[in-house]
C-alpha cells in the first residue's frame, strides 16, 4: 500500500502536503509547531487535521507491519499461496488481515483439531463433495469407535472451516451490523434504578446512539442489565449455506445444514456478538471522547477575568465554607472559614466577615463553587452584595476536580503549608482569573464536562485530552516568568522534567530576559528550543518580539518588514497586547506593494490613486502581501501570521470567547414556572442535549430536539460550553428538582 497516496486521497490534500507533513512528523516535530510554523510545507493544514493525519499514519503503518508479519507466519507454515499473499497485501483494514490469518492461527485444542488428529479430515472433504454419503466405517479407530462419531468429527472440521472462512465471516458480520438488534432486560425488574427504561428494551445495531450504548454498558457492568445481540438466525444460516455452496437435494444436505447451524450458533454468533459490541463501544467511546475534548477546549479557552480581586468560597455544610482571598495576580492574601449554612447558619457573622475582607483587600469579585451547599451559600452572598456591597459582582464556577487537585502531590509541592481545603478554595478563585493556567493542574477527565468519562477507554481519553490541552496552551502562549511547571509542560517540545528545570532556573537566576536564555536551562537543547520558543512569551523582555507569537527564526524577516514599511523599532517596544500595535500596517503594505500595481492595471478613467487605495483596491491585498513576501524572501503564510501578530502584539486569542457572566441575584426552584423565559450559561454538552445553569440548584436540560427549529445531528452544532443562551421552561419536576428547557423560537 502506498501510505502517502492513501493519506492524500483520504484527507483530500495534495501529495506534496502529505509528504512534507510526514517528513516533519518523522523528524520529531510537534503538531503545534508544524501547524503554526511550517505552513509553507503543509499547505496550511490545521492542527486538528494534522493530528488526525498523524493518527491515521500510525494506523496504516501498523497495518503494513501486521501484513508483513502475517505473511511471514503463514509462509513459515508452508501454506502461503500467491492468491493469499495478494489478498493480505490488498487488505485496507486490520480486521480483514486478521480474518485472512484466522485459519492459520495457532489455537488451543478444539473439537475440529481433535477430529483432525483422529484422521477425519479426508471424511470432511468427502462430505463437502456432496456426491454421496461417504462410508464412515472406513475411518473407525480406537479413538473413533462408531460411524456417528466419525461423521460428527468430520462435521466439526467443516463447521470450523466455515467459521474461519474470511469471506463468509465478512458477509455475516456485515449482515449482523445491518439487521442485528441490541436487546436488554433488567436483572431485577422490580428494582428502581436509573436503568429502568432498559429493563425491556431493544434497538437496531445500525441506529443505536452512542450515549445509549455507554448507558447499556454501564448497566451491564453494574449487573443491573442483561444484554445480547439478536439476529434472524434462519436468514443467517441461509446466507452461510449459500456461501458454503450447499446444494439442495444432495445426499448430505441435511447433515451439512445441521453443520451450518452448529457453525453459526457455536462458533460465529458468540464471536461476532463480542466483536460487534466491542465495535459499538469503540465507536461510542470515540464520540464521547470527541465531545469531552470539545467541551474541555471551550472551558479552557474561557477568557481570563483580568484585575479580579477575589474572595473564593468552597461551600459546605457541617465543616463550613472555606474562604480564600487572592489578589489580581493570584497570590493568597488571607483565608478563613464561615458557617452560613446548616447546621450553624451563622448568616450575620458570615456577612460581617465578607464585609471585612471586601474592605481590607478591595475585593471586586466573589466566586462560589457549584458543589454541595452552593445554592444556600449563594443566597447569603447575593443578599450581602445587594444590601451592603452593590459594587461587588459574583459568579458560580464549576468546582469539578478542585478536591482532586487540592489533595494532589502537585498541590502539596506548590503549597506545602496550606490545608487541602484552602488549596481547593484558592483553585476556584484562580479558575476565574485564568482558567487555562489553573485547570491544567487537574486531571482533565476530572473537569466534569463530558459523559461516561470514567467508563470509557482511559488511555484514549487521556491522549485526546492531552492533545486538547496542548493545543489550547500553545494557541494562547505561556508567560515564561510566571507559568507553573504544569502549564509549561504542555508547551510544544517541553516535558515535565524540562518544565521543572525552567522554573528552577528562573528561581535561581531571576526572570528570563529573552527567549534565547532558555538555551541555558539544563536539558533544553536546540531541538526543544525550536519547538517551544514561538509559544513562550516574555513581557518587558529585551526584544519586544519575545512577547509575540513570531518565532525567533522569523525575527529578521519581521524586523526587516517593519523597517521597510517605515516603522521605528521603538513602536514595537511600546505596543502592548493590541492596545496600540501597528494598526495601519495593511495601509502601508498596500501603498508600497499594491496601489501602484493596481493603478497600472486600471483604465485611464480612474480618477485618482486614493480610489485604488480604498475599498475598490483591497481585492488586490493578497498580491501586495505576496510581493512583500518575495521582497523579504519569506513564505506568504509565515508573513501573513507575522502581519496579524503585528496588528495586535501579544494579543490573547481567548478574548474572542464569550465573557464570564456575573450575577446579581439568585432564584429558588419554587420561583420557576412553565413558559418562563430565562438567560443561562451552558455548563455541559452531551450527545442528547445541553445542561444550562439558570440560577437554581440543578442545571436545566435542553434536549437535542428542543435546540433548533432545524434538524441537527449533534447539540454542538448549536451550543458550546460557556455560551450564554436564552431558554424557556417547558417542564418542571418538583420532586426530582429537574427542569426541561427549550431554545426554539427564542432570539
Amino acid at each position: 500500500m502506498d501510505i502517502l497516496k492513501k493519506l492524500s486521497e483520504e484527507f483530500r490534500v495534495r501529495n506534496s502536503q502529505v509528504e512534507q507533513t510526514v517528513k516533519l512528523i518523522d523528524e520529531g516535530n510537534t503538531i503545534p509547531f508544524i501547524a503554526r510554523y511550517r505552513k509553507e510545507a503543509t499547505g496550511g493544514l490545521s492542527d486538528e487535521v494534522l493530528r488526525d493525519m498523524n493518527e491515521r499514519l500510525i494506523y496504516l503503518r501498523n497495518l503494513e507491519e501486521r501484513k508483513e508479519e502475517v505473511t511471514r507466519l503463514i509462509d513459515e507454515q508452508g501454506k502461503l499461496t500467491e492468491e493469499l499473499r495478494q489478498q493480505i497485501a490488498g487488505a485496507e483494514v486490520l480486521q480483514r488481515v486478521e480474518d485472512l490469518y484466522k485459519p492459520f492461527k495457532k489455537k488451543k485444542a478444539t473439537r475440529a483439531s481433535k477430529a483432525r488428529e483422529r484422521g477425519l479430515e479426508p471424511l470432511a472433504d468427502l462430505l463437502l463433495q456432496q456426491e454421496k454419503m461417504p462410508d464412515a466405517s472406513e475411518f473407525l479407530s480406537q479413538e473413533v469407535p462408531g460411524e456417528e462419531d466419525a461423521l460428527q468429527g468430520a462435521c466439526d472440521i467443516i463447521a470450523e472451516r466455515i467459521a474461519e472462512d474470511p469471506e463468509i465471516t465478512g458477509m455475516i458480520r456485515e449482515a449482523t451490523r445491518k439487521t442485528g438488534v441490541i436487546t436488554t432486560e433488567g436483572t431485577d425488574p422490580e428494582e428502581k434504578s436509573v436503568y429502568e427504561m432498559y429493563y425491556e428494551y431493544s434497538e437496531g445495531i445500525s441506529g443505536i446512539p452512542n450515549h445509549r450504548i455507554l448507558a447499556i454498558n454501564r448497566g451491564e457492568k453494574e449487573k443491573k442489565l442483561k444484554v445480547k445481540v439478536v439476529t434472524d438466525v434462519e436468514k443467517m444460516e441461509a446466507l452461510i449455506g449459500e456461501a458454503a455452496g450447499i446444494r439442495e437435494g444432495s445426499p448430505v444436505e441435511v447433515l451439512l445444514r445441521d453443520t451450518v447451524k452448529d457453525a453459526y450458533k457455536r462458533l460465529m454468533a458468540p464471536s461476532l456478538e463480542r466483536e460487534l459490541r466491542g465495535e459499538l463501544t469503540e465507536r461510542a467511546e470515540a464520540e464521547a471522547v470527541k465531545v469531552f475534548a470539545r467541551n474541555t477546549e471551550k472551558l479552557l479557552m474561557v477568557p481570563p477575568v483580568k484585575g479580579a480581586r477575589v474572595i473564593a468560597i468552597d461551600p459546605g455544610y457541617r465543616t463550613g465554607c472555606k474562604v480564600a482571598v487572592i489578589d489580581e495576580t493570584g497570590k493568597l492574601k488571607a483565608y478563613t472559614t464561615v458557617y452560613p449554612t446548616e447546621p450553624r447558619k451563622e448568616i450575620a457573622k458570615t456577612r460581617a466577615t465578607l464585609k471585612k475582607l471586601v474592605t481590607k483587600y478591595n475585593i471586586n469579585t466573589i466566586v462560589i463553587g457549584n458543589g454541595t451547599a452552593s445554592r444556600e451559600t449563594e443566597e447569603v452572598v447575593a443578599s450581602f452584595i445587594r444590601e451592603e456591597c452593590p459594587e461587588v459582582r459574583y459568579t458560580i464556577v464549576n468546582e469539578a476536580g478542585a478536591s482532586v487537585y487540592s489533595a494532589s502531590k502537585l498541590a502539596t509541592e506548590e503549597y506545602p503549608d496550606l490545608d487541602v481545603t484552602v488549596r481547593g478554595a484558592m483553585s476556584l478563585g484562580r479558575r476565574l482569573q485564568d482558567p487555562l493556567a489553573e485547570l491544567v493542574k487537574i486531571p482533565t477527565k476530572s473537569i466534569g464536562v463530558g459523559q461516561y468519562q470514567h467508563d470509557i477507554n482511559q488511555s484514549l481519553l487521556e491522549g485526546a485530552l492531552a492533545d486538547v490541552v496542548e493545543n489550547c496552551v500553545n494557541r494562547v502562549g505561556v508567560e515564561l516568568n510566571t507559568a507553573s511547571p504544569s502549564l509549561l509542560s504542555y508547551v510544544a517540545g517541553i516535558n515535565m522534567g524540562i518544565a521543572r528545570n525552567i522554573v528552577a532556573y528562573r528561581e535561581e537566576n531571576g526572570p528570563f530576559a529573552s527567549r534565547a536564555q532558555l538555551k541555558k536551562v539544563p536539558k533544553l537543547g536546540e531541538k526543544t528550543f525550536k519547538q517551544c520558543a514561538g509559544f513562550i512569551r516574555i513581557a518587558g523582555g529585551r526584544n519586544p518580539l519575545d512577547n509575540t507569537a513570531v518565532h525567533p527564526e522569523s525575527y529578521d524577516a519581521a524586523e526587516a518588514m517593519l523597517e521597510l514599511l517605515g516603522y521605528d523599532r521603538a513602536q514595537l517596544a511600546s505596543a502592548d497586547s493590541g492596545a496600540t500595535g501597528f494598526r495601519d500596517i495593511d495601509d502601508r503594505i498596500w501603498e508600497k506593494f499594491g496601489a501602484s500595481e493596481a493603478a497600472g492595471r486600471r483604465t485611464k478613467s480612474l480618477k485618482d490613486l486614493a480610489e485604488i487605495a480604498g475599498n475598490s483596491g483591497r481585492r488586490d491585498m493578497k498580491k501586495a502581501v505576496e510581493r512583500l513576501a518575495e521582497t523579504l524572501s519569506v513564505g506568504v503564510p509565515t508573513l501573513t501570521d507575522i502581519i496579524a501578530e503585528m496588528k495586535k502584539p501579544g494579543r490573547d486569542p481567548r478574548e474572542d470567547a464569550p465573557e464570564v457572566v456575573f450575577r446579581n441575584d439568585v432564584r429558588s426552584f419554587e420561583d420557576l414556572k412553565i413558559d418562563m423565559e430565562l438567560e443561562g450559561t451552558v455548563r455541559n454538552v452531551v450527545d442528547f442535549g445541553a445542561f444550562v445553569d439558570i440560577g437554581v440548584k440543578n442545571d436545566g436540560l435542553v434536549h437535542i430536539s428542543e435546540m433548533s427549529d432545524r434538524y441537527i445531528k449533534h447539540p454542538m452544532e448549536v451550543v458550546s460550553v460557556g455560551d450564554t443562551v436564552k431558554v424557556k421552561i417547558i417542564k418542571i419536576d418538583y420532586d426530582k428538582q429537574r427542569v426541561g428547557l427549550t431554545m426554539k423560537g427564542l432570539k
